[in-house]
C-alpha cells in the first residue's frame, strides 16, 4: 500500500505535541517503509494550504529520509529507480517554488543526493538549473543558486583528480554563459530597486549567492569564461564593495545585514584569486586595497560589521603574504596601521563585556585559539603575525613601544583595566609565530622577545593576587596556557597549584578557562613521554579536584546547562586518565557523579561534545578500576545504559555499546551474567544493525561477548544468526573490515565441529567479494583471514582445511588465489601481528600441509621463498604502549556517525602470545616438524629449492 500524504500530515503535525510526539514518531517510521513514502513528503511540502509549520516538518523529514536512504554504503540506490527519477524530476522546481525556510531544508536534500548522483546519474540538473534563471524573478533566482551554491561549494577542499576537472567542466558548459547574464541582470535589477527595501534585498540576496558561486567555480582552476570577462567582474565586485543604501541597514547595531554579507562574500573572492591566479589579478589589486584600508580606517565598533572586518582584515593578510606587501614595510605606514587598524580591532568592545558577563560560555569558545576566526581580534592578529613574518624587526619594535605605553598606563592606574588587557594581547600577538597547536600551544616565538620575563614581570601576578580584574585574571590564564610548551617544568610545578586555585573561583569564564589550562597541563608530557606534573603531586588533590569540577558541570541542574560547558568535562576525563589506578579510592564518587549526570542529559543530548567528554570518561574509569572492581562498574552502570538502549537514546547509544564491551574485556574471565545474555539476544536482532552509527561498537561488544558464552551460543542455536551478521557485513564496503574483526573471533571461541555446516558459506562469501567488488582493505583482511585458518591447526584447520572448503566451492580455486593474491601481496602486511600469523601460517604450510607435498609441489618451494622475505624483517609484536592518544574533537564525527572512545581502544589480538621470538620459534619448529615427519622436510629442501634458498632455510634446520 502506497503511502497516504493527508495521513502523514496528520502525523507530522501530531509529533510537533509533546504528548503525542512518541506515538507519532513510531506510527511515521512505519510509514516510510512505504512505497512513495519521499513523495508523499515533498506533496506536503508543496501544497500551500498545509500550515507552513507542517510544511517545514515534512521538509525536515524528507531531507533527514534522504540522508538515511537515498544510498547504501557501496553507493547503490536504496529507493525504487522510479522513485528516485521522480524525486530528481520534481525537486528543482519544488524547491524554486517554496519559501526561504523550505528552500534551505530541499537544498540540504539536493546537496545529499548530488553527494552521490552528480553528474553521471544525474547529468540534467545543471540543465535544469539553468533554464530556471529569470532575468529578474529573484525568488526564483535564488532558489537556483541556492540548490548550485549547495552542490558545487562541494569542490572546495578537494583535491585536483581528472575525475573533479571533468564535472567542473561539465558544469561551466553549460552554466558558464548564463551566470555572467545573470550578474550583468541582477546589476541591472538593483538600480532599478534604489527605492524598494524588500526588492533591494531580495536582489542583494541574489548577488551574494552570485558571488559564493563564482568562488565555487574559480576554486579549483580559473575558467577561461571568467578570465575573459575580468575586467567587468571585478569592475562590478568593487562597485559592490563599496556600494552604500540606507534601506539595506540593518536597525539592529548586532545584527549583520545582506549588504554586508555580500561584501564578506566579496572579500573572500578576492582572497581566493590573489592566492591561486595572482598573475592575472594583478592589475585589478591596488583600487581593493585601497578601498579595504579606507574601509577599515572609518568603519564603526558595532558587532554588525564584525564578520566584514573580519574578512577585509584576512583580504589584507592575504595581500601581505604577496610581494604587494611592500608597501606596509615603512614606519609611518605601520604606525598608521597598529593605530587605525589593529588597536581598535583588539580592544574589548562594550559588547565584548557584556558577552564575557551574560553568554560566557559564547565568550570562551569565540576567544580559544582557532575559535574565533571571524572576530575582529583574531583577524587583526593574523594580520599583524604575517606583517612581522616578513617584517620582524620593523613589527616587533614599533608594537613593543604600544606595548610599554598601555603598561605604563595601567600602572599608573590600576582602573584602566583595559589597557593592561589591550598590551597583554598585543604582546601574544607578536611573540607567536606560526599557528598555535591544539597539543601544545605556541610552539614558535618571536626571538626579539621574552615570553618568561614577561610572564614574570607582567602576568604571574595576575594569577596570584585576590584583587586583580576578573579579565585580567582570564588574560593570565590563557597566557600560561597558550605558551605551555614554551614553560620550563620548574615553572609550571610553580604554576600548576595556582591554576587548580582559579578552579574555585565563582566567575564563570575564569574557572573555565582554569579547567582548560589544568587539562593540557595534565596532557603535557616532556622527551621521555613522562608527565610534566608529577602524579604524585595530583593524586592527594584528586577527590576534591574531581568533585570540585562535578560540581561546577552540575550547579545548574537544567539539563542544556549541564551539557553547556564541555571543556568542564573534559577536565575530568583527563584527570581521571592522568591518575590511572590512582581513581581506585574515589571511584563511587566519580562514578555516582557521572550516572546523575547521564540520567539527567539522556533526556535531551544537546551537546555532542560534552557526551564525548563523558562517555572517555567511563571509559578512562573502566579501563583502570575495571580489573578490581569490574562488579561494582557493572552493577553500577547497568541500570542507566539500559534506560539508554530502552529509550533509543541514538546520540548514546554506540558508546554504551563500547563501554559495555570495555566492561566485558575489563573481567574476562566466567560466564555471562543474565543480564548481558540478554543483551546478546537484543544485539542479535536485524533492527539493531540498522543504525550505520551503532555497528562498529556493536561488533566490539559482540566479539567481547563471544568468548564469555560459547555454551550457551551453541545450546541456543545463536550461531546461526551471529553468522548472518556476518554475512550482512561483509557485503559493504563500509563494514568489510568489521566482518573479518567478527568471523575471527567465532573461529576462535566457536568448536569447529559447531562452524562445520557454515565453513564452505563463509568462504564463499569472502570469494564472491574478492572476485567482484573487492577494494585493496578487503584482499589485506583476506589475506590474514586465509593466514589466520592456515595457522590454526591446534583447532583442527591448516591450509589443508582451507584447499577442501575452496575446493567445495570450486574445484582449484584455491591455486589462482594463492599464487595471484596470498603469496605476492602478504609481504605488504603492514600491522606486525598480521605478518606474525603469516609467519606462523606459511611455517605449519612448509611442516604439515599434503596438499603443498603433493598437489602443489611447486607451492612448496614459493612459499618457503615468500617465509624467507618476511623473515629478512622478522615482525616484533607491539609492545603494550597504555598511552591514550588525545583525539581532536573537532575532526571527530558526530552525531550518526561512529565516535571510537579512546579510553577503551583494544589492543590488537595475538592468537599466538607464545610465540615470542618468531626467528627462533620457526627454527624450533621446522626442526620438531622433520622429526615428527621421519627428516621429510630435509627431503623437500633438497628436492625443491635452489641453492640460494636452500642455504637459507637450512640456517634455520640447524
Amino acid at each position: 500500500m502506497a503511502a497516504n500524504a493527508s495521513q502523514i500530515a496528520q502525523l507530522l503535525q501530531a509529533s510537533l505535541d509533546p504528548q503525542q510526539n512518541k506515538q507519532a514518531e513510531a506510527a511515521i517510521a512505519q510509514e516510510q517503509v512505504k512505497p512513495g513514502f519521499s513523495l508523499a513528503l515533498l506533496n506536503i511540502v508543496a501544497e500551500s494550504s498545509f500550515p507552513n509549520t507542517i510544511r517545514l516538518s515534512s521538509a525536515l523529514y524528507f531531507k533527514n529520509f534522504i540522508k538515511r536512504h537515498w544510498v547504501d554504503a557501496d553507493g547503490n540506490h536504496q529507493l525504487p529507480e522510479s522513485e528516485v527519477s521522480a524525486i530528481k524530476s520534481e525537486l528543482i522546481g519544488l524547491m524554486v517554488s517554496v519559501p526561504a525556510n523550505l528552500q534551505a531544508q530541499l537544498g540540504e536534500a539536493i546537496s545529499v543526493i548530488a553527494d552521490s548522483d552528480f553528474w553521471q546519474r544525474w547529468d540534467t540538473l545543471v540543465d535544469d538549473l539553468v533554464s530556471r534563471l529569470t532575468p529578474d524573478n529573484a525568488t526564483v533566482n535564488n532558489g537556483v543558486l541556492r540548490v548550485a551554491h549547495s552542490i558545487f561549494r562541494r569542490w572546495r577542499p578537494l583535491f585536483r583528480s581528472d575525475d573533479l576537472f571533468t564535472e567542473i567542466n561539465h558544469v561551466l558548459s553549460k552554466i558558464g554563459a548564463p551566470f555572467l547574464i545573470l550578474l550583468e541582470h541582477t546589476d541591472t535589477a538593483i538600480a532599478k530597486s534604489e527605492g524598494n527595501a524588500q526588492a533591494l534585498k531580495d536582489y542583494f540576496t541574489t548577488l551574494d549567492l552570485i558571488v559564493k558561486l563564482f568562488y565555487d567555480l574559480s576554486c579549483q582552476d580559473l575558467p577561461p569564461v571568467f578570465e575573459d570577462n575580468l575586467g567587468p567582474i571585478f569592475t562590478l565586485l568593487h562597485k559592490y564593495l563599496v556600494y552604500d543604501n540606507p534601506a539595506l541597514h540593518t536597525d539592529d547595531e548586532s545584527e549583520s545585514g545582506i549588504l554586508e554579507y555580500v561584501r564578506a562574500a566579496i572579500f573572500e573572492a578576492l582572497m581566493l584569486y590573489l592566492q591561486k591566479y595572482e598573475d592575472v589579478f594583478a592589475a585589478h589589486l591596488p583600487q581593493f586595497i585601497e578601498t579595504t584600508w579606507n574601509f577599515l580606517m572609518s568603519v564603526g565598533l558595532e558587532t554588525k560589521y564584525d564578520i566584514l572586518v573580519s574578512k577585509a582584515l584576512q583580504f589584507l593578510t592575504t595581500v601581505a603574504g604577496t610581494p604587494h606587501a611592500e608597501s606596509f614595510n615603512r614606519q609611518d605606514v605601520l604606525v598608521q596601521i597598529i593605530e587605525k587598524v589593529i588597536l581598535p580591532n583588539i580592544t574589548l568592545r562594550e559588547s565584548d563585556i557584556e558577552l564575557f558577563e551574560d553568554e560566557p560560555i559564547e565568550f570562551i569558545r569565540r576567544d580559544l585559539e582557532g575559535a574565533d576566526n571571524d572576530t575582529r581580534r583574531r583577524a587583526a592578529t593574523n594580520f599583524l603575525r604575517q606583517l612581522m613574518s616578513r617584517f620582524e624587526d620593523l613589527v616587533t619594535t614599533t608594537s613593543k613601544t604600544y606595548i610599554d605605553g598601555f603598561l605604563k598606563q595601567y600602572a599608573s592606574n590600576k582602573n584602566d583595566w583595559k589597557a593592561k588587557d589591550t598590551a597583554v594581547y598585543l604582546y601574544s600577538a607578536i611573540a607567536s609565530k606560526g599557528t598555535a597547536t591544539a597539543a601544545q600551544g605556541v610552539l614558535s616565538v618571536n626571538p626579539k622577545v621574552d615570553i618568561l620575563v614577561f610572564f614574570q614581570e607582567n602576568i604571574a601576578t595576575d594569577l596570584s593576587s585576590s584583587d586583580v580584574p576578573e579579565i585580567l585574571r582570564v588574560d593570565a590564564i590563557k597566557y600560561i596556557y597558550n605558551y605551555r610548551s614554551q614553560l620550563s617544568p620548574p615553572l609550571w610545578r610553580a604554576a600548576f597549584p595556582l591554576l587548580v586555585q582559579q578552579l574555585g573561583n565563582p566567575n564563570y569564564v575564569i574557572h573555565t578557562y582554569a579547567a582548560i589550562a589544568v587539562e593540557r597541563a595534565l596532557f603535557m608530557t616532556d622527551k621521555d613521554r613522562q608527565p610534566i606534573i608529577p602524579r604524585d603531586d595530583v593524586l592527594p588533590h584528586a577527590k576534591d579536584l574531581a568533585t570540585h569540577l562535578f560540581a561546577l558541570i552540575t550547579k545548574n541542574t537544567a539539563p542544556e546547562k549541564i551539557q553547556e560547558n564541555e571543556f568542564l568535562m573534559r577536565c575530568v576525563m583527563r584527570v581521571l586518565i592522568f591518575i590511572r589506578e590512582g581513581v581506585l579510592p574515589i571511584t563511587e564518587i566519580v562514578l555516582n557523579n557521572l550516572i546523575n549526570i547521564i540520567k539527567v542529559i539522556r533526556h535531551n543530548p544537546s551537546n555532542p561534545r560534552f557526551q564525548y567528554y563523558m562517555f572517555e570518561a567511563i571509559g578512562a574509569l573502566i579501563r583502570f578500576a575495571g580489573p578490581s572492581q569490574s562488579s561494582l562498574l557493572e552493577n553500577k552502570l547497568s541500570d542507566p545504559f539500559s534506560a539508554v538502549l530502552k529509550d533509543g537514546v541514538d546520540e548514546f547509544m554506540p558508546y554504551v555499546f563500547q563501554l559495555f564491551a570495555a566492561l566485558l574485556e575489563a573481567n574476562p574471565s566466567g560466564q555471562l551474567a543474565p543480564y548481558y545474555q540478554e543483551l546478546l539476544s537484543a544485539i542479535i536482532l536485524p533492527q539493531v544493525w540498522e543504525s550505520k552509527g551503532n555497528i562498529p561498537a556493536l561488533v566490539r561488544l559482540l566479539t567481547a561477548m563471544i568468548p564469555r558464552d560459547v555454551q550457551r551460543i551453541v545450546e541456543k542455536k545463536l550461531v546461526e544468526p551471529i553468522l548472518g551478521i556476518f554475512q550482512k557485513l561483509i557485503s559493504t564496503r563500509a563494514h568489510e573490515v568489521l566482518a573479518f574483526d567478527l568471523i575471527e573471533h567465532i573461529i576462535t571461541y566457536i568448536p569447529l565441529e559447531v562452524l562445520q555446516p557454515y565453513f564452505v558459506t563463509i568462504i564463499n562469501l569472502t570469494l564472491t567479494r574478492l572476485s567482484g567488488s573487492k577494494t585493496e582493505t578487503f584482499q589485506q583482511r583476506f589475506i590474514v583471514f586465509y593466514h589466520f585458518i592456515s595457522a590454526r591447526q591446534d583447532k583442527g584447520m591448516g591450509a589443508d582445511f582451507f584447499i577442501q572448503l575452496t575446493d567445495e566451492v570450486q574445484h582449484d580455486v584455491f591455486k589462482g588465489v594463492y599464487l595471484s593474491i596470498i603469496l605476492p601481496e602478504t609481504q605488504k602486511l603492514s600491522r606486525p601481528i598480521d605478518r606474525k600469523i603469516a609467519v606462523v601460517s606459511y611455517t605449519k604450510t612448509l611442516t604439515d600441509s599434503e596438499a603443498f607435498v603433493s598437489r602443489y609441489p611447486k607451492g612448496w618451494g614459493l612459499t618457503t621463498q615468500r617465509l624467507l622475505e618476511l623473515m629478512v624483517n622478522p615482525p616484533v609484536p607491539p609492545t603494550q604502549d597504555d598511552i591514550i592518544p588525545d583525539a581532536d574533537v573537532d575532526e571527530l564525527g558526530f552525531g550518526v556517525g561512529f565516535t571510537p572512545l579512546n579510553t577503551c581502544k583494544r589492543p590488537p589480538r595475538d592468537p599466538f602470545p607464545e610465540v615470542t621470538d618468531v626467528k627462533s620459534w620457526v627454527g624450533t619448529y621446522l626442526k620438531e616438524a622433520d622429526t615428527r615427519h621421519g627428516g621429510r622436510i630435509h627431503m623437500l629442501v633438497e628436492e625443491r629449492l635452489n641453492p640460494d634458498v636452500k642455504a637459507a632455510l637450512t640456517e634455520y634446520l640447524r
